[in-house]
């Protein structure tokens, strides 16, 4: 099973992205736990997943953020803009699936 992380200022703007990228996940038949969080959250979660998407709102944390996941043994990137903004669940999962490297 695939665990994704996505975070996002508060963790209430990713939460529709979530949904559309559990759905995508759904469809092509993949087992995935995705969930999302708050910045001041994600430090905390990154032990618990496999990789770590931030929103892009959030861009300027990446290089604090890259430091613990670095200890976690995980990727990290920031979410395409375009993709965050048309809610692109397709896209991101497969983005995350990339960084894993599954």
């Amino acid at each position: 099973m695939k665990k994704i992380l996505l975070a996002c200022s508060s963790g209430m703007s990713t939460s529709l992205l979530v949904s559309k990228m559990r759905q995508y996940a759904e469809s092509i038949g993949d087992e995935a736990e995705i969930w999302a969080v708050g910045q001041d959250q994600a430090q905390d979660e990154m032990a618990n997943a496999d990789v770590l998407l931030i929103g892009p709102q959030m861009r300027f944390m990446k290089k604090k953020l890259e430091k613990y996941a670095e200890k976690a043994g995980i990727p990290i990137d920031v979410i395409d803009p375009v993709a965050y903004g048309r809610v692109d669940g397709e896209a991101v999962y497969k983005k995350a699936l990339e960084l894993i490297g599954k």
